[in-house]
């Protein structure tokens, strides 16, 4: 899901953000850094049930409005386009995505990774599932359970 993807480039120890929209050929801006930690807040507030703050949000959509561009190809095809700038066009790309997410009943099921200093949210893709990545995070917990088991 591309809203958590974009929340969690910010990990409890680097914020990958400039990389990760490099790597998806959005720009580079500290509003979208601003966005992120809105998109965050919206996400753990909708996943309890709480209503989350929107405002940043509809701000970063109305900043890139969208239209359908209709075009020919040998058939009709609809395009989905945006005004604005770059930057206001990769904001209202990102809030659409964070609204798609907050819309979806999937939002309920965001959990945070229980792996010791881990910060990342995810959608588990079975219910028990408690690590974002069971190579890594459960990796790292098995193996400090294991130590503990055995170091005496």
């Amino acid at each position: 899901m591309l809203a958590l993807e974009f929340v969690n480039t910010l990990t409890s120890e680097e914020d990958h953000l400039d990389e990760w929209l490099s790597s998806r050929d959005l720009p580079c801006s500290e509003a979208l850094r601003e966005l992120r930690g809105h998109v965050e807040a919206a996400v753990l507030a909708a996943r309890e049930g709480l209503e989350p703050d929107l405002a940043p949000l509809n701000a970063a959509l109305r900043g890139a409005p969208a239209y359908d561009v209709l075009s020919w190809s040998g058939v009709v095809e609809v395009a989905r386009e945006r005004d604005g700038d770059e930057v206001a066009r990769a904001l209202a790309l990102l809030a659409g995505a964070a609204g798609e997410l907050l819309a979806s009943p999937a939002v309920r099921k965001v959990k945070t990774c229980e792996g010791p200093g881990c910060r990342l949210l995810f959608v588990p893709a079975h219910p028990r599932r408690r690590w974002c990545d069971p190579a890594t995070c459960g990796n790292r917990v098995r193996v400090a359970r294991y130590y503990q088991r055995h170091k005496d």
